[in-house]
């Protein structure tokens, strides 16, 4: 399997810049995923990737050879669109089969590959029925098993999920990574839906205006974000952020802001008094924060309740914090009224210090 390097990689459609010196490189059997919200580059990057998009400046490298001046069907890889791309008049079996039938490989080749492919997908059933009668589910399984036919060494998928409804993404999702299991190729991912990239990924890669922000594993990007746009962009509900000042009183350092005070730990207090800042924002998950009347007040906020969310196992709290909206996540089963100040705990080690003029982490 290859390794694919991107090398100051530039887009441009006119005089307007989209793609902005993209460095990355994706290892052998690794999946990797480009995430980010709409018109941030994903979907751009991963059509240069396969061809359909010529490359400005910058280059492509496949096992260290320079490939962006190679037609798509030169460079051994296989896409699944966002809008599956099937064709109606054929059954499940010609379009999963149809490349390798463009090859002209052998009929008794090719009924053995589309069988294995089938198995692996749960399609076998359903070989003879044309795409009109299959769900959305069945029909992204299709497109995904004709792109699994061609056998090529790194697999692209462009939002292939995003045009079903929510509780068939989750199965797919579930597939998605049952089919990682068996299937041992390079595959890049694209999607702007973060549960995706979080559930999926080996690595993540996000996104924002053109530029790669961060890239490393899900739980390196959640616990460690180098920025605000990542911090907020993982996660749901997404983090909180608070405008604080930083105030140090007998040797110990506060951030203080409306509705709240809140004392650091050493290694967060060292690191504000190394970058002499003097306003920052605190970026606090909503997990990171539990019902605690007894908590002591240098590691808790006094919230008023707004509105709580049942979603199962889980309520979601929107508070008013002198002002400022915060989010607490909490267990269901935990009573909350409705209007009340109450005070809530927070995780020491969940507490994100972030530059308030650059927006990175501190």
């Amino acid at each position: 399997m290859p390794t694919i390097r991107l090398d100051n990689l530039v887009k441009r459609y006119g005089a307007v810049e989209v793609l902005h010196g993209i460095d990355l490189s994706m290892e052998e059997n690794e999946f990797t995923v480009l995430v980010g919200p709409s018109g941030c580059g994903k979907s751009t990057t991963l059509r240069m990737i396969a061809g359909l998009e010529t490359v400005s400046d910058g280059e492509i490298y496949i096992n260290d050879k320079p490939v962006s001046h190679l037609e798509p069907k030169e460079r051994d890889l296989a896409m699944v669109f966002q809008d599956y791309a099937l064709y109606p008049h054929m059954n499940v079996a010609k379009n999963m089969s149809f490349a390798l039938r463009l090859e002209r490989r052998p009929k008794a080749e090719i009924d053995q590959k589309v069988r294995e492919v089938a198995e692996v997908l749960g399609l076998t059933p359903y070989l003879h029925r044309k795409p009109g009668e299959l769900s959305g589910g069945q029909r992204q399984r299709v497109a995904m098993g004709r792109a699994l036919t061609r056998d090529s060494a790194t697999f692209l998928f462009d939002e292939p999920l995003s045009n079903l409804d929510a509780k068939l993404r989750g199965q797919m999702r579930a597939e998605l990574a049952l089919m990682r299991q068996r299937v041992h190729k390079n595959m890049i991912y694209v999607t702007h839906d973060q549960i995706e990239a979080m559930t999926l990924a080996d690595r993540i890669v996000v996104m924002h205006g053109g530029y790669i922000q961060q890239q490393g594993t899900p739980e390196e990007l959640f616990k460690r974000p180098v920025n605000k746009f990542v911090a907020g962009f993982l996660g749901t509900p997404p983090m909180n952020f608070l405008d604080a000042d930083i105030v140090e009183r007998d040797g110990t350092v506060w951030v203080t802001g409306k509705g709240f005070e809140l004392a650091l730990d050493g290694e967060h207090a060292d690191a504000v008094r190394a970058h002499r800042a003097k306003q920052i924002t605190v970026g606090i998950r909503p997990s990171d924060l539990s019902f605690d009347p007894d908590a002591a007040n240098e590691n808790s906020f006094e919230l008023r309740v707004i509105v709580s969310e049942y979603i199962g196992a889980q309520s979601v709290l929107m508070c008013d914090c002198g002002g400022q909206q915060v989010v607490v996540e909490l267990k269901s089963e935990t009573p909350i009224p409705l209007g009340e100040t109450l005070r809530f705990s927070v995780n020491p080690a969940g507490v994100h210090l972030f530059d308030k003029e650059s927006e990175n982490a501190i």
